[in-house]
Protein backbone atom coordinates (compact mmCIF):
# COMPACT_ATOMS: atom_id res chain seq x y z
CA UNK A 1 0.00 0.00 0.00
CA UNK A 2 3.26 2.10 0.89
CA UNK A 3 4.71 1.88 -2.36
CA UNK A 4 1.09 2.68 -4.55
CA UNK A 5 1.26 5.54 -2.31
CA UNK A 6 4.45 6.44 -3.57
CA UNK A 7 4.24 6.01 -6.81
CA UNK A 8 0.82 7.52 -7.26
CA UNK A 9 1.96 10.72 -5.75
CA UNK A 10 5.38 11.18 -7.50
CA UNK A 11 3.44 10.78 -10.75
CA UNK A 12 0.73 13.42 -9.18
CA UNK A 13 3.39 15.40 -8.65
CA UNK A 14 5.24 15.47 -12.12
CA UNK A 15 1.56 15.38 -13.73
CA UNK A 16 1.31 18.60 -11.72
CA UNK A 17 4.94 20.08 -12.50
CA UNK A 18 4.29 19.60 -16.30
CA UNK A 19 0.90 21.16 -16.37
CA UNK A 20 1.43 24.29 -14.09
CA UNK A 21 5.75 24.92 -14.61
CA UNK A 22 4.80 24.99 -18.54
CA UNK A 23 2.61 28.22 -17.72
CA UNK A 24 4.75 29.45 -15.50
CA UNK A 25 7.61 29.26 -17.00
CA UNK A 26 5.88 31.44 -20.24
CA UNK A 27 7.22 28.79 -22.31
CA UNK A 28 4.98 29.05 -25.69
CA UNK A 29 2.47 25.79 -26.13
CA UNK A 30 3.37 25.29 -29.59
CA UNK A 31 7.24 24.91 -27.80
CA UNK A 32 5.65 22.50 -24.62
CA UNK A 33 2.17 22.26 -24.80
CA UNK A 34 1.13 21.58 -21.32
CA UNK A 35 0.11 18.12 -20.00
CA UNK A 36 -3.75 18.83 -20.45
CA UNK A 37 -3.34 19.61 -24.47
CA UNK A 38 -1.28 16.67 -24.94
CA UNK A 39 -3.90 14.80 -23.29
CA UNK A 40 -6.55 16.44 -25.42
CA UNK A 41 -4.74 15.65 -28.39
CA UNK A 42 -4.11 12.30 -27.76
CA UNK A 43 -7.98 11.95 -26.97
CA UNK A 44 -9.17 13.43 -29.99
CA UNK A 45 -6.65 11.27 -32.36
CA UNK A 46 -7.03 7.86 -29.90
CA UNK A 47 -8.25 5.98 -32.88
CA UNK A 48 -5.41 7.22 -35.18
CA UNK A 49 -2.45 6.32 -32.06
CA UNK A 50 -4.09 3.28 -31.05
CA UNK A 51 -3.85 2.13 -35.38
CA UNK A 52 -0.32 3.29 -35.09
CA UNK A 53 0.44 1.72 -32.02
CA UNK A 54 -0.59 -1.43 -33.19
CA UNK A 55 1.77 -1.42 -35.99
CA UNK A 56 4.74 -0.70 -33.63
CA UNK A 57 3.88 -3.21 -31.10
CA UNK A 58 3.95 -5.82 -34.37
CA UNK A 59 7.46 -4.53 -35.87
CA UNK A 60 9.06 -4.76 -32.04
CA UNK A 61 7.74 -8.11 -31.21
CA UNK A 62 9.27 -9.58 -34.23
CA UNK A 63 11.80 -8.28 -33.92
CA UNK A 64 12.49 -8.95 -30.38
CA UNK A 65 10.87 -12.34 -31.15
CA UNK A 66 14.27 -13.09 -34.07
CA UNK A 67 16.51 -11.32 -31.69
CA UNK A 68 16.19 -13.46 -28.56
CA UNK A 69 16.80 -16.57 -30.87
CA UNK A 70 19.31 -15.24 -32.83
CA UNK A 71 20.49 -14.40 -29.36
CA UNK A 72 20.32 -17.65 -27.75
CA UNK A 73 21.73 -19.60 -30.60
CA UNK A 74 24.49 -17.81 -31.97
CA UNK A 75 25.52 -17.35 -28.03
CA UNK A 76 25.69 -20.87 -27.42
CA UNK A 77 28.03 -21.11 -30.43
CA UNK A 78 30.06 -18.80 -29.36
CA UNK A 79 30.32 -20.63 -26.38
CA UNK A 80 31.23 -23.68 -27.04
CA UNK A 81 32.62 -23.35 -30.95
CA UNK A 82 36.58 -21.87 -30.76
CA UNK A 83 36.31 -20.90 -33.62
CA UNK A 84 32.88 -18.62 -33.54
CA UNK A 85 34.08 -17.52 -30.40
CA UNK A 86 37.42 -16.61 -32.96
CA UNK A 87 35.69 -15.14 -35.99
CA UNK A 88 31.88 -14.12 -35.08
CA UNK A 89 32.50 -12.56 -31.79
CA UNK A 90 34.68 -9.53 -32.57
CA UNK A 91 32.16 -9.34 -35.81
CA UNK A 92 29.31 -8.87 -33.38
CA UNK A 93 31.02 -6.83 -31.08
CA UNK A 94 32.17 -3.98 -34.40
CA UNK A 95 28.69 -4.44 -35.42
CA UNK A 96 27.71 -3.35 -32.17
CA UNK A 97 30.13 -0.58 -32.17
CA UNK A 98 28.93 1.25 -34.79
CA UNK A 99 25.84 3.66 -34.12
CA UNK A 100 22.75 2.10 -34.68
CA UNK A 101 20.59 4.88 -36.27
CA UNK A 102 23.64 5.63 -39.00
CA UNK A 103 22.72 2.01 -40.34
CA UNK A 104 18.97 2.32 -40.76
CA UNK A 105 18.75 4.19 -43.59
CA UNK A 106 20.90 1.69 -45.26
CA UNK A 107 18.32 -0.76 -43.81
CA UNK A 108 15.61 1.02 -45.74
CA UNK A 109 17.74 1.24 -49.20
CA UNK A 110 18.11 -3.00 -48.52
CA UNK A 111 14.35 -3.86 -47.57
CA UNK A 112 12.41 -0.53 -48.55
CA UNK A 113 9.97 1.63 -46.11
CA UNK A 114 7.98 -1.21 -45.47
CA UNK A 115 7.54 -4.14 -42.65
CA UNK A 116 11.01 -5.94 -43.50
CA UNK A 117 13.38 -2.75 -42.67
CA UNK A 118 11.66 -1.99 -39.56
CA UNK A 119 12.40 -5.58 -38.48
CA UNK A 120 16.00 -5.39 -39.40
CA UNK A 121 16.30 -2.26 -37.24
CA UNK A 122 14.43 -3.49 -34.18
CA UNK A 123 16.39 -6.70 -34.63
CA UNK A 124 19.45 -4.80 -34.90
CA UNK A 125 18.91 -2.64 -31.46
CA UNK A 126 18.22 -6.04 -29.72
CA UNK A 127 20.40 -8.44 -30.56
CA UNK A 128 23.53 -8.39 -28.86
CA UNK A 129 22.30 -7.89 -25.07
CA UNK A 130 21.08 -11.39 -25.57
CA UNK A 131 24.36 -12.61 -27.02
CA UNK A 132 26.25 -11.21 -24.35
CA UNK A 133 23.24 -12.40 -21.43
CA UNK A 134 23.98 -15.46 -23.21
CA UNK A 135 27.25 -15.87 -23.11
CA UNK A 136 27.67 -14.75 -19.11
CA UNK A 137 25.08 -17.22 -18.32
CA UNK A 138 27.01 -20.17 -19.88
CA UNK A 139 30.14 -18.90 -19.02
CA UNK A 140 29.31 -18.48 -15.08
CA UNK A 141 28.20 -21.73 -14.43
CA UNK A 142 30.41 -23.26 -11.36
CA UNK A 143 32.65 -25.54 -12.92
CA UNK A 144 32.52 -28.69 -10.08
CA UNK A 145 28.59 -28.70 -11.42
CA UNK A 146 30.03 -29.52 -15.30
CA UNK A 147 32.55 -32.30 -13.89
CA UNK A 148 30.12 -33.71 -11.75
CA UNK A 149 27.89 -33.94 -15.55
CA UNK A 150 30.67 -35.53 -16.89
CA UNK A 151 31.62 -37.89 -13.79
CA UNK A 152 27.94 -38.99 -14.47
CA UNK A 153 28.14 -39.63 -17.99
CA UNK A 154 25.87 -36.90 -19.43
CA UNK A 155 26.19 -36.16 -23.01
CA UNK A 156 27.07 -32.64 -24.25
CA UNK A 157 23.14 -32.21 -25.45
CA UNK A 158 22.20 -33.34 -21.59
CA UNK A 159 24.60 -31.24 -20.09
CA UNK A 160 23.66 -28.35 -22.21
CA UNK A 161 20.07 -28.92 -21.86
CA UNK A 162 19.81 -29.73 -18.01
CA UNK A 163 22.76 -27.82 -16.31
CA UNK A 164 23.80 -25.10 -18.60
CA UNK A 165 20.65 -23.52 -20.10
CA UNK A 166 18.66 -23.97 -16.76
CA UNK A 167 21.21 -22.45 -15.34
CA UNK A 168 22.11 -19.59 -17.30
CA UNK A 169 18.45 -18.17 -17.32
CA UNK A 170 19.20 -15.56 -14.59
CA UNK A 171 21.66 -14.08 -16.80
CA UNK A 172 19.73 -14.52 -19.93
CA UNK A 173 16.12 -12.75 -18.50
CA UNK A 174 18.24 -9.67 -17.30
CA UNK A 175 19.58 -9.42 -20.76
CA UNK A 176 15.90 -9.77 -22.11
CA UNK A 177 14.88 -6.87 -19.81
CA UNK A 178 17.36 -4.92 -21.30
CA UNK A 179 16.95 -5.89 -24.90
CA UNK A 180 13.15 -5.09 -24.65
CA UNK A 181 12.75 -1.27 -24.40
CA UNK A 182 16.15 -1.42 -27.09
CA UNK A 183 13.42 -3.29 -29.45
CA UNK A 184 11.17 -0.30 -29.20
CA UNK A 185 13.92 2.08 -29.81
CA UNK A 186 14.83 -0.16 -33.20
CA UNK A 187 11.42 0.30 -34.28
CA UNK A 188 10.71 3.72 -33.90
CA UNK A 189 14.30 4.56 -35.35
CA UNK A 190 13.46 2.70 -38.39
CA UNK A 191 10.40 4.43 -38.62
CA UNK A 192 12.09 7.85 -38.33
CA UNK A 193 13.80 6.86 -41.35
CA UNK A 194 11.49 5.63 -43.64
CA UNK A 195 8.01 4.27 -43.09
CA UNK A 196 4.51 4.22 -44.14
CA UNK A 197 2.83 3.65 -40.38
CA UNK A 198 4.07 3.15 -37.02
CA UNK A 199 4.20 5.78 -34.19
CA UNK A 200 7.67 7.11 -35.33
CA UNK A 201 5.92 8.09 -38.49
CA UNK A 202 3.30 9.67 -36.51
CA UNK A 203 5.69 11.50 -34.89
CA UNK A 204 7.24 12.99 -38.15
CA UNK A 205 4.06 13.88 -39.52
CA UNK A 206 3.42 15.61 -36.62
CA UNK A 207 6.65 17.22 -36.52
CA UNK A 208 6.25 18.58 -40.06
CA UNK A 209 2.77 20.22 -39.42
CA UNK A 210 4.07 21.58 -36.24
CA UNK A 211 1.55 19.75 -34.04
CA UNK A 212 3.17 19.67 -30.79
CA UNK A 213 0.95 18.25 -28.58
CA UNK A 214 0.22 15.45 -31.21
CA UNK A 215 4.13 14.53 -31.08
CA UNK A 216 4.34 14.96 -27.60
CA UNK A 217 0.92 12.27 -27.38
CA UNK A 218 2.67 10.17 -29.93
CA UNK A 219 6.16 10.19 -27.12
CA UNK A 220 3.42 9.14 -24.08
CA UNK A 221 2.18 6.53 -25.95
CA UNK A 222 5.77 5.13 -27.02
CA UNK A 223 6.85 5.22 -23.35
CA UNK A 224 3.72 3.39 -22.47
CA UNK A 225 4.21 0.94 -24.82
CA UNK A 226 8.27 0.45 -23.93
CA UNK A 227 6.58 -0.24 -20.14
CA UNK A 228 3.99 -2.61 -20.49
CA UNK A 229 6.20 -4.82 -22.67
CA UNK A 230 8.96 -4.28 -20.40
CA UNK A 231 6.23 -5.31 -17.26
CA UNK A 232 5.22 -8.37 -19.21
CA UNK A 233 8.87 -9.72 -19.65
CA UNK A 234 9.60 -8.60 -15.38
CA UNK A 235 5.84 -10.96 -14.88
CA UNK A 236 7.29 -13.38 -16.72
CA UNK A 237 10.60 -13.69 -15.22
CA UNK A 238 8.95 -13.91 -11.52
CA UNK A 239 6.95 -17.25 -13.16
CA UNK A 240 9.93 -18.55 -13.27
CA UNK A 241 11.33 -21.02 -10.36
CA UNK A 242 14.46 -19.65 -9.60
CA UNK A 243 13.21 -16.29 -9.70
CA UNK A 244 10.42 -16.97 -6.82
CA UNK A 245 9.46 -13.37 -4.62
CA UNK A 246 12.52 -12.01 -4.89
CA UNK A 247 12.61 -10.82 -8.49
Amino acid sequence: MKRTVETVLFWGAFALLWEYGVALSGVRSYLMPPLSKVLAAGWEQRELLLAECWVTLLEVLAGFVLAVAGGVVLGVAIHFNAFARRTLYPFITALQSMPKIALAPLMIVWFGYGFASKLASTFLFAFFPLVIATLGGLSGIAANLDEHFRALGASRWDTLLRLQLPSALPSFVDGVKIAMPLAVIGAIVGEFIGAEKGLGHLMTLATANAQTDLMFAAILAITLLASLLYWAVEVASRAVWWRGKSA
